[in-house]
């Protein structure tokens, strides 16, 4: 649609699954080619989009731009204001925090664990929520969980290094299920499909699906899906349109979290009957903390 327009034409710019040169180049001529169609509001969606969207921003300060998953930042990493480019954030580490509390409290094995596709901040702040909500776990009941997969003191994991290889996330999730993890939570787009996949070979296994309410997207897994972290991505890309299409739209970032309901826990579904009246009550207790400020759930990635 044309800029004279009153409405704008949001276009979306999504994420490849290559190796990050190729998405970058690539990613960079679409925002060339949506910018000569006279988009005159254009959405990318994850972290690897930071460069080329910026570039985009910044050569067409007429033209606004979204980015969902990630800010903008300079070549030394300090944080960049563009006045036509917002970002769509969301502190998932708060949603997770729960998550990681309920694995911890319905695990037979005291063993769970989370991986990533690639280590970015918006995949890693999932498992530090994950690792902190176990840990409070412990703390509240005198018990030791083990989390495979990520050590969020030292900010190092489990990665499959992509976001499309399922058969990577299904071997790597059956060597977490060798080492007796009964909940997984796979930060890794289709590639957590894979590690579902090993979860319902095992039969005994959960898991903890990530950005939807995956007992609902993924219906073949629904079975075993103790929950979902769940971030409202379409929610904010609406309010991102509605903005542009009434002359509103700002650089201000929007940031998803428990009290402003950007970010969720998805209902326990078909597997309610694991989760204690205690445990759901104290989920419910630690739910109003965080959002009251009483609980902070700290993360390096949260925004």
């Amino acid at each position: 649609m044309p800029r004279a327009s009153s409405a704008p034409r949001p276009t979306w710019v999504s994420r490849s699954t290559r190796s990050s040169r190729r998405r970058r180049r690539t990613s960079r001529r679409t925002s060339t080619s949506l910018v000569a169609d006279n988009c005159n509001l254009i959405i990318g969606v994850g972290f690897l989009l930071e460069d080329p969207i910026q570039a985009a921003a910044e050569a067409n300060p007429d033209i606004d731009f979204a980015l969902v998953d990630s800010a903008f930042s300079d070549p030394d990493f300090n944080p960049v204001t563009l006045e036509n480019a917002k970002p769509l954030l969301f502190n998932t580490q708060e949603a997770a925090f729960l998550a990681g509390y309920a694995a911890a409290g319905v695990s037979t094995t005291h063993t769970i664990a989370t991986f990533g596709g690639i280590q970015l901040p918006s995949v890693s702040i999932f498992m530090d929520g994950f690792a902190d909500g176990a840990a409070k776990y412990d703390a509240d009941n005198g018990t030791t969980t083990t989390l495979l997969g990520w050590d969020k003191a030292a900010q190092t994991g489990s990665f499959t290094g992509d976001f499309e290889n399922q058969a990577n996330g299904q071997n790597l999730a059956k060597g977490f299920i060798d080492q007796g993890a009964d909940v997984i939570m796979p930060v890794a787009g289709p590639v957590g499909l894979g590690a579902a996949a090993a979860a319902q070979e095992a039969g005994n296994v959960k898991l903890v699906g990530v950005d939807a309410d995956w007992f609902l997207t993924a219906p073949d897994y629904a079975p075993i899906v103790l929950t979902s972290v769940m971030k409202e991505i379409s929610a904010a890309v609406y309010d991102t349109i509605e903005q542009a299409s009434n002359g509103k739209f700002t650089s201000d970032p929007y940031v998803g979290t428990l009290e402003n309901g950007g970010i969720g826990l998805a209902p326990f579904h078909d597997n309610e009957s694991l989760v204690s009246a205690d445990l759901s009550a104290k989920l419910d207790e630690l739910k109003a903390s965080i959002i009251s400020g009483d609980l902070v759930v700290e993360s390096p990635s949260s925004n």
